[in-house]
C-alpha cells in the first residue's frame, strides 16, 4: 500500500537535500495542466480550454525541479484547491530552512482569496496573473488612452504601466496592490493585469 504522505514530502525533501546552504529566495511556480484520457477512465471530463476528456493534475515547481505533483479530475478548479499543496510545500521548506523568503507564481486562476490571504498572513509573497474587467479597464482608461495614441502616432506597438491598491467588490477580503501593462499593437489593445504583494520601490511595474 502506498503511503501517499511519505510520496508527497519526497519531492520536497529531494530538492532540498540537493542544497548545501539555504537560499535567499525561491520561486514556487504553479500550473496545472492537461493529461489527455482516450478511453472511459474513472472520472473522466471535457476540459473546454483543452478541447478533449481529460484529468488536470496540478504542479508546482521550484525552478527544474517538482516540487508537488497531485492527480485531479477536470471538472474541478485548480484554484481552489491549490492552497492545500502549498501550504504543505511552504511549511516542509520552511522547517529546513526557517528564513528563506519565498514567492509564489502563477496564472490569473490562482487569484484566489483563500490562497493569497493565507500567503499574506504567512509572509509568503504572492504574483498572480489578474483578469481584466471593465472596473479595472475604467481604472487605467487614461493610461490606455496615452498609450493608444502614442501606437496610432508612430505605427508601433506602445505600452505603459501603473501601479495602484484595489479590491474587488465581492470576492476579496482586502486590498492588494495591481500592476496593469495597457499595450496597443496593430489596433488592438492587449492589456494585462497582477496582483502583488511584492512592494512599491523595490518591484517596478515594468520589472513584474
Amino acid at each position: 500500500i502506498a503511503d501517499h504522505e511519505a510520496l508527497a514530502t519526497l519531492f520536497v525533501t529531494l530538492f532540498l537535500d540537493q542544497h548545501e546552504h539555504a537560499p535567499a529566495r525561491i520561486v514556487l511556480d504553479v500550473d496545472a495542466t492537461d493529461d489527455r484520457i482516450h478511453g472511459h477512465q474513472e472520472g473522466r471530463a471535457f476540459h473546454g480550454y483543452y478541447g478533449h476528456n481529460c484529468y488536470l493534475p496540478l504542479y508546482v515547481f521550484c525552478g527544474d525541479h517538482l516540487l508537488s505533483a497531485t492527480l485531479r479530475t477536470a471538472d474541478r478548479d485548480p484554484g481552489k484547491e491549490a492552497l492545500a499543496d502549498i501550504r504543505r510545500i511552504v511549511e516542509q521548506i520552511r522547517s529546513r530552512w526557517p528564513r528563506v523568503r519565498i514567492l509564489v507564481r502563477g496564472d490569473s486562476g490562482f487569484a484566489r482569496d483563500s490562497l493569497m490571504t493565507w500567503c499574506e498572513d504567512n509572509h509568503v509573497d504572492f504574483l498572480f496573473g489578474l483578469a481584466g474587467n471593465t472596473r479595472l479597464y475604467d481604472r487605467i482608461a487614461s493610461l490606455s488612452a496615452e498609450v493608444c495614441d502614442a501606437a496610432t502616432a508612430t505605427g508601433k506597438a506602445a505600452r505603459g504601466f501603473a501601479s495602484f491598491d484595489w479590491i474587488t467588490k465581492d470576492s476579496w477580503t482586502r486590498r492588494r496592490r495591481v500592476v496593469a501593462k495597457a499595450e496597443w499593437r496593430h489596433g488592438n489593445r492587449y492589456h494585462r493585469f497582477i496582483v502583488t504583494t511584492l512592494p512599491q520601490g523595490t518591484s517596478e511595474p515594468r520589472h513584474l
